[in-house]
């Protein structure tokens, strides 16, 4: 039983999952930065445009 134990608390695969795991999140987390600043720019450039282009 203490060789069981032993064995379970000298096993590092689960950090390694969670490791991935949260870089993983850390890319979702700048992808999500970078498409929200992208889609900011983009409503402004076609609000310009439309400005630019008038009533028709």
């Amino acid at each position: 039983m203490k060789s069981l134990i032993l064995r379970f608390l000298r096993d590092e695969s689960g950090a390694t999952a969670i490791e991935y795991g949260l870089i993983a999140c850390g890319i979702a987390l700048a992808l999500i930065a970078i498409m929200n600043k992208l889609g900011l720019t983009l409503v402004g450039i076609f609000t310009s445009l439309t400005n630019l282009l008038g009533p028709s």
